[in-house]
């Protein structure tokens, strides 16, 4: 019979394997339960690694073992009611809405590189979700509720682009911004809502793609358009320093369709991978601007 873990067993699993100062994350990190055949295939598709210059204990360990990274209080709904019927009434294929952490208290204290990566080491934990239309990644509805069609083809936890930048400042930072890719996009120079004043510096983006590359530092949130001429459709992680990849393309996290080959030539299956920011990519062909929440433009 199959062994199967939650993603708290595991994520606990590699924090203990990476306590050395560099910390790798590899192809088998994933953030759900899956079967053996979907860990193979996914793998197959994704050998890039994440290197850090803190370990994850120091970068992400409140979001290892404590209530911060609970996967079951990511919504102040809670957790048994994310399922009832007043929940499918008011959210419908969406499900429960994000809960609005509390910032961190020392975040004022730490190093900008260590902001940086924690912005990366905070997504990574959800490599290998699907993309899903829905508010909060470890949203799982049963077969009849309600499902906006997607990639995935199937209902399932996932989250999509803009829901899951949004997730990754909220409960990596307690930084809440809009997850509609819209109004996330046109921020300016504070987040809204926020007790107390979150710079969003917007990066405008160089033509040329060298200096282009250059310009956009790790956790940068760059924004896409649907065609070159067109509106934001999309939005993306930038992993810059912390990964590498053979082509020396720089990399991208973000959540997206199956439309992406890697280094290997694989196709990168739908949902939140590793992928190359290539310059005849079509994230840098319509790329629009960046925001940078994290040190100076």
């Amino acid at each position: 019979m199959q062994t199967k873990f939650t993603r708290r067993q595991i994520l606990a699993a590699i924090s203990a394997w990476s306590a050395a100062p560099l910390a790798l994350i590899g192809p088998r990190l994933f953030a759900r339960e899956s079967t053996a055949q979907q860990q193979e295939e996914s793998a197959g598709a994704h050998r890039y690694e994440l290197k850090y210059t803190y370990s994850l204990q120091d970068l992400v360990g409140d979001l290892l073992h404590g209530e911060r990274g609970d996967p079951e209080r990511e919504s102040d709904i809670p957790h048994p009611e994310w399922y009832s019927h007043e929940t499918r009434r008011r959210f419908e294929a969406w499900g429960p809405d994000q809960r609005v952490y509390q910032p961190l208290a020392d975040l004022a204290d730490r190093p900008l590189s260590w902001k940086r990566q924690r912005v990366i080491a905070t997504a990574a934990r959800f490599i290998g979700y699907e993309y899903q239309h829905h508010h909060i990644p470890d949203w799982n509805p049963p077969a009849d509720w309600p499902w906006k069609e997607c990639c995935a083809g199937r209902n399932g936890r996932g989250v999509d682009c803009s829901n899951f930048t949004s997730f990754v400042y909220n409960q990596g930072f307690g930084i809440k911004m809009n997850a509609a890719i819209e109004r996330q996009s046109e921020l300016h120079s504070a987040l809204e809502g926020h007790e107390h004043a979150v710079t969003v510096r917007k990066i405008e983006l160089p033509d040329d793609y060298s200096d282009r590359a250059a310009a956009l530092k790790t956790g940068d949130l760059v924004y896409i358009r649907g065609r070159e001429d067109g509106l934001v459709t999309h939005v993306v992680i930038w992993v810059g320093g912390v990964c590498s990849s053979p082509s020396g393309a720089p990399m991208i996290l973000d959540s997206h369709g199956g439309n992406v080959v890697d280094d290997w030539g694989r196709q990168i299956p739908c949902g939140i991978h590793l992928r190359p920011f290539r310059e005849d990519s079509w994230y840098n062909r319509c790329a629009a601007h960046a925001h940078r929440i994290f040190g100076d433009a």
